[in-house]
């Protein structure tokens, strides 16, 4: 691999503000530019991001982060790292590098034309080879620790409702074999193909119970479409099309948002929604494991109707001294019970909630909405927990 000079290295992070101003239209341009010319890629990446924008745009600030910090490699080192687990998740071999590379530098000169010079197109070349072999190294050492290669078939062996929202499938290997291991807030990748894009689809889903080796569990929510939202191509594929027995294609587990199982320090998991998934698999990994860790389980949801995991919550909280939980109903109804199915009404009041929340060297595991991990995340630093403890999982094109 060719070395970036001094030179080349000031190039790249001169053009870091081009990439703030244009960086959007470059990496828009740069999708279309790649899927007109490899269209088996489109099996790859997830094509309702791209018609959103929003893959374009999280491709851009990366650019952008990468070009600014450029001389600081160091700064990148938690972005590198989840990136790497997406993309292992979706099977990124060595072998798309070049053609991203090819295809992104071309968009850069389609777009900027004149205002990039030769010697800024070659740095950008040498930075960009640089950047390729940081990912493939990273991805490599996952991939040599993953339970499997590539997408594996399992069956579907159990299909149940979890709420108005959310059906977890229990998945089984297709041959029989062990489902592997995981650490609990892992996700998997799971394949679709979609009649109205023609190709397949990926999407990720967190792993909803504790391993154990026999199946895997992952709990999709319907995403039925609102205003601008598109309805989720692949959710209702899932909920509508997918029954028991038929055989889906699964990653193996993937994902740094995970618990840390080697502590005795107390454990608060925070969730919103559908983010209460990863958050069941570390509550039932501790039950599993008969922890005496203290845990604190705090989740929103809008009422009875749409809270998963309703029931293993509070058996898990009557049985088990350790374990309490604050829930919060933003839409009390007429048959949702107080102290039975939630505890308070409104959005989550980490003030309401303070002493079984912050606890003397907690660790604090957030999955949600953007809106809802920023807000809670801002409350507990206003709060004086150190930001080494709290932990987010961001799924899409979401940043903190």
């Amino acid at each position: 691999m060719t070395a970036l000079t001094a030179d080349q290295m000031a190039r790249v992070k001169a053009t870091a503000p081009v990439f703030a101003e244009h960086g959007a239209t470059i990496t828009k341009h740069f999708y279309k530019r790649m899927f007109a010319a490899h269209p088996e890629l489109k099996n790859i990446f997830n094509q309702t991001h791209q018609q959103s924008g929003s893959q374009p745009e999280t491709l851009a600030r990366a650019v952008y982060a990468y070009a600014a910090n450029i001389d600081n490699l160091g700064a990148l080192g938690g972005a590198v790292t989840h990136i790497a687990h997406k993309h292992a998740s979706l099977n990124i071999r060595p072998e798309h590098y070049p053609i991203v590379g090819r295809h992104l530098l071309g968009a850069v000169v389609d777009v900027l034309g004149d205002a990039v010079d030769q010697p800024t197109l070659e740095a950008w070349t040498v930075a960009y080879e640089q950047l390729a072999n940081i990912m493939i190294g990273t991805e490599a050492k996952l991939y040599e620790a993953a339970s499997w290669s590539g997408f594996r078939p399992f069956k579907v062996v159990r299909k149940q409702v979890e709420s108005d929202e959310i059906t977890s499938f229990y998945l089984a290997p297709a041959d029989g074999a062990s489902a592997g291991g995981f650490e609990p807030g892992q996700y998997v990748s799971v394949t679709r193909f979609v009649d109205t894009l023609g190709v397949d689809q990926p999407r990720q889903y967190s792993l909803s119970n504790a391993p154990h080796g026999k199946w895997l569990r992952i709990s999709v929510k319907r995403e039925p479409g609102r205003g601008d939202a598109q309805p989720g191509h692949v959710s209702n594929i899932m909920h509508d099309g997918v029954e028991e027995g038929a055989v889906v294609h699964v990653s193996a587990p993937m994902g740094e948002f995970t618990l840390d199982r080697k502590k005795s320090t107390p454990v608060v998991l925070m969730s919103g929604g559908v983010g209460i998934t990863p958050m069941k698999s570390m509550l039932a990994t501790l039950l599993a494991e008969r922890s005496e860790r203290k845990v604190t389980f705090v989740h929103a949801c809008r009422n009875t109707k749409v809270h998963a995991f309703r029931e293993f919550l509070g058996n898990a909280v009557a049985g088990h001294p350790n374990v309490k939980r604050a829930v919060f109903y933003e839409e009390v109804g007429a048959n949702d019970r107080q102290g039975v199915d939630y505890d308070f009404e409104g959005r989550i009041d980490i003030g309401r909630i303070e002493q079984d929340v912050l606890l003397p060297e907690a660790d604090y595991y957030l999955c949600g909405p953007v809106a809802f991990m920023r807000e809670q995340r801002e409350a507990l630093l206003a709060r004086g927990i150190d930001a080494s403890r709290i932990h987010t999982e961001i799924f899409g094109s979401g940043m903190l």
